[in-house]
């Protein structure tokens, strides 16, 4: 008795060395660089709606924005206390992201309590799960964006958990009405309210609600619970709903995002595992899970007809919604769905013994660690768009007189807020306006009705007006030149009477320095 003791502590040492170990390995690739790196253009976004006041986030950014105005209400809030420094806009992620991987460990203790493991036994599952989420190259990534997806993660990551909760109280008998189910409530409802493909994760849920309490008696206080929270919920998200069907068909009629199904496989695996072959390893561990739950019967059958729906459902109806109607498939707004994917792999790394749990083992072992590989090479890329390289660029050519003009208008988000990074007080002018620039005479290429391509007569009007012509020199901003300024037709017409003095040739930015003959 003695020896097994003194295995199972050294068994606990060990995993509680390797959870350590990567958690710090998760704070380094979350925090690295983290407060160095410019905002790209989505970041901006927040950035910008959150530094105005409640009447513009909620009457003025639902004109103009697909996604619900609650998260820059949040993010408006955090500044409150915390200022709005690029360290305070990216430290609201960073903190969710960091809290993740702690969310994701409890509701891997709340499953195992329902699959009837003891506390000893529990520990690996735990640690399993802990680890796998402290280097999730989608978890890892997102806690470093100033968007509502950290936030969502680690919603997702506590739902399973309560759900789990739900399902443990169902079958020793107790009423449905507790507090796991109000967080359940409460979890729906944030999750409609941070992203405007809300529903997808709302439906994934209920489902999974559905598998745990399916098959225990429902009372008539159940019913009033299940179907009044319900209710309710669908009424705290309606204005979320009307905004989404409000901006729906100018995303539909011309969204900038675009699915080719051969890139389809290399996008899953960076949403379940890793990219490429090594993605294998995953798929032994999401066995081993699917085969380990099915076999422990009742409630382990329920845990998985728990995580499938959670891990499935949203891509699933992603992938539906982009081939029958139009394209929202975007790898970073599925991304809460490692959370339950993670679960279930580390359910496979630890249900099992023998020469089987040797497998799990190796398949968690090389996961991981191409992982951290993805997380360390993801850091060597850089920023998805940097910003600094050009201001830097601008800081050895622009004089005083000259102006940017930013076209389209949203260019101004991320450049201003690296010209403030930086230092520098330039005047930056969005063509044809500030966000939401409402030109009657321009379309929207991109489905944001905030952001306009104007026709010829237009632009030659604005290039010609005496505030533009009195620009010593005029940096012309291009972001999605193509899209937005086919032809090249805006730099064409400034042209008259300039001539091109300096080209930054970066993509998507462009800069194009025009000074008077």
């Amino acid at each position: 008795m003695s020896h097994g003791v003194d295995n199972r502590q050294g068994e606990q040492r060990w995993l509680l060395a390797l959870a350590l170990s990567a958690a710090i390995a998760g704070c380094v690739l979350r925090a690295l660089h983290l407060f160095t790196e410019p905002l790209w253009l989505d970041e901006a976004y927040s950035a910008y709606a959150a530094g105005k006041d409640l009447h513009f986030l909620w009457h003025v950014v639902p004109s103009y924005e697909t996604h619900p105005p609650f998260y820059y209400t949040l993010l408006h809030f955090w500044e409150a206390p915390f200022g709005d420094s690029l360290p305070a806009l990216r430290a609201l992620g960073l903190v969710a992201g960091l809290a993740t991987p702690p969310a994701l460990a409890w509701s891997a203790s709340r499953i195992g309590r329902l699959l009837g493991v003891s506390a000893a036994q529990r520990l690996p599952l735990i640690a399993t799960a802990f680890i796998l989420a402290c280097v999730s190259i989608p978890m890892v990534e997102m806690s470093r964006e100033v968007r509502p997806y950290p936030l969502m993660i680690l919603l997702y990551a506590l739902a399973t958990g309560v759900l789990a909760t739900i399902a443990g109280q169902r079958r020793n008998g107790r009423p449905l009405g507790s507090g796991a189910f109000v967080a359940y409530l409460l979890i729906l409802v944030l999750m409609l309210w941070l992203h405007n493909l809300g529903p997808l994760w709302a439906v994934a849920m209920g489902l999974a609600l559905i598998a745990a309490i399916v098959g225990h008696p429902m009372r008539a206080a159940d019913w009033l619970w299940f179907l009044g929270g319900h209710i309710l919920v669908a009424l705290v998200y309606l204005p979320g709903l009307l905004i989404l069907l409000d901006q729906a068909p100018t995303w539909v009629h011309s969204t900038w995002v675009t699915f080719t199904p051969a890139s389809l496989w290399d996008r899953l695996a960076m949403l379940y595992a890793v990219p490429g072959w090594q993605s294998l390893a995953a798929a032994v561990l999401a066995l081993l899970g699917i085969a380990g739950l099915w076999r422990r019967g009742g409630d382990g059958r329920r845990v998985l007809a728990i995580l499938i729906p959670l891990a499935l459902v949203p891509t699933l109806l992603s992938i539906g919604l982009t081939i029958g109607i139009a394209p929202v498939f975007i790898t970073r707004t599925l991304t809460p769905i490692a959370a339950p994917t993670l679960l279930l792999l580390a359910l496979g790394a630890v249900l099992w013994s023998g020469r089987t749990a040797w497998v799990g083992l190796a398949a968690t072992a090389m996961l991981a660690a191409n992982m951290i590989a993805v997380d360390i090479q993801a850091r060597s890329n850089g920023p998805m768009q940097d910003w600094y390289p050009p201001i830097h660029w601008l800081e050895q050519r622009f004089r005083p007189g000259d102006q940017i003009l930013a076209y389209p208008n949203e260019g101004a988000l991320p450049i201003e807020r690296a010209i403030r990074d930086k230092g520098h007080d330039w005047p930056v002018r969005p063509i044809p306006g500030p966000m939401p620039a409402n030109d009657p005479s321009g379309w929207h290429p991109t489905g944001s009705r905030g952001v306009v391509s104007l026709p010829q007569w237009r632009l030659h009007q604005i290039a010609s007006e005496p505030a533009t012509q009195a620009v010593p020199t005029i940096w012309l901003l291009r972001l999605g030149a193509k899209t937005y300024d086919p032809g090249d037709v805006f730099l064409q017409e400034l042209s008259q009477g300039r001539r091109v003095v300096a080209r930054w040739p970066g993509d998507p930015i462009q800069i194009v320095g025009l000074r008077k003959r």
